[in-house]
């Protein structure tokens, strides 16, 4: 059965990147042909083969099928800005249409796949199109990566409404604890869980080298 997910954060900076990666590897125990995207990346760095995306890189390396980059990051904006902006300082128009191409596709060469969205849900692509856009486009349930620090509550609560607020499926929360120094973090994913409204998928703990393969033991996927 083909099974996909649409990764979503509560912000920048909380480690979607890691979560979906582990998630990757959780997928993978159940699926042979396991497969990461990153439809719109801003930031490059640079690579063997030209301009690159660190977090493109992180999903290969916890895919089980390698797929042309056109097809795992259609679009991919040199600097690392919220993508509207990234876009127009490139001269580029962020259109939807190659990013549903490509999922289609995936879809096709793969059982199970991960789309990571860029940013918090609804991040700028457009004057006109937000991430949420992104989202409702591809049509996967969502998965959401909460930050666990200060502010998580409303972060992760917002958010939830917002995916919901347009039709689209929490299909489950992934807690990231990203600060070591978070007061109350038992307290705080207790809040989470009986809140959110949908499985605590995974939690993962701090760490200074998060190892996404290990991190996918901490997994519990639906059935």
């Amino acid at each position: 059965m083909n099974v996909g997910y649409f990764v979503v954060g509560t912000d920048t900076g909380i480690g979607k990147t890691h979560a979906a990666c582990a998630l990757l590897h959780a997928l993978a125990r159940r699926h042979e042909r396991v497969c990461g995207m990153k439809p719109i990346a801003a930031g490059g760095v640079p690579t063997a083969d030209g301009l690159g995306n660190e977090d493109s890189i992180a999903h290969r390396a916890a895919s089980t099928v390698r797929v042309p980059p056109a097809l795992d990051n259609p679009i991919l904006l040199p600097e690392p800005l919220s993508p509207h902006l990234a876009a127009a300082r490139a001269g580029t128009v962020i259109s939807l249409d190659a990013v549903i191409d490509a999922v289609a596709e995936l879809r096709r060469r793969t059982d199970a796949l991960v789309v990571e969205g860029a940013g918090g849900f609804l991040v700028p692509l457009t004057d006109a199109l937000t991430g949420a856009d992104l989202a409702a486009a591809i049509g996967l349930p969502l998965v959401l990566v909460v930050g666990m620090r200060l502010g998580c509550l409303n972060h992760a609560l917002l958010t939830a409404e917002a995916i919901r607020a347009r039709g689209l499926v929490l299909a489950g929360w992934i807690a990231n604890r990203v600060d070591p120094a978070f007061l109350c973090p038992e307290e705080n994913l207790d809040y989470l869980r009986t809140h959110l409204g949908a499985p605590l998928l995974a939690d993962l703990p701090f760490s200074p080298t998060p190892d996404p393969r290990a991190d996918a033991d901490r997994f519990t996927l639906p059935a």
